[in-house]
């Protein structure tokens, strides 16, 4: 059994999106997750027995979604312009000072040498896991590591280096 998008959006989108919001709490990162959940069901071939059955997978997609993007770098290393916004004037400090931080961090990352820098954005911005980024960069496991392991002494270095200087 395999049922039109559109109805299926009618059906269901506020249930999905009442699952991906628990999970989220953020509107519009549930959004995200709505529209990937249904898209996802779009690009499938899967067949159902039951309308309980869509409605079951949609859920469970909907969460798992939700899930990896609530564990994904992204969204722990970034906050929202609400929160920004309603960061009290005590917070402001720390709020620049963590984003000069973060800004630091990224230009130290990009001046490390190309085959540093790839694994490091695979692994911390993409969440890729060492396996993932051995498959896609066609190198074994071992060398990916040990790329991980020199990029993160060169960051320290520079980051040290700093440091000494502040």
């Amino acid at each position: 059994m395999r049922e039109p998008v559109e109805k299926l959006i009618e059906q269901y989108q506020k249930h999905v999106f009442a699952a991906a919001f628990s999970i989220c709490q953020n509107i519009s990162d549930a959004d995200d997750v709505v529209q990937d959940t249904f898209l996802k069901y779009h690009c499938s071939k899967k067949e159902f027995s039951s309308q309980e059955h869509i409605k079951a997978w949609l859920l469970r997609v909907a969460i798992n979604k939700s899930k990896d993007h609530a564990r994904s770098f992204w969204k722990k290393n970034t906050i929202s312009i609400d929160e920004l916004m309603m960061a009290s004037p005590d917070n402001e400090e720390l709020t620049l000072a963590a984003r000069d931080e973060g800004k630091r961090i990224l230009e130290n990352v990009m001046k490390l040498p190309t085959r540093y820098r790839i694994v490091i954005h695979l692994f911390y911005y993409e969440d890729l896991s060492v396996a993932e980024i051995a498959k896609v960069l066609g190198l074994s496991e071992s060398n990916v590591k040990t790329r991980l392991s020199r990029a993160r002494n060169m960051l320290k270095n520079d980051i040290l280096e700093v440091e000494a200087y502040v």
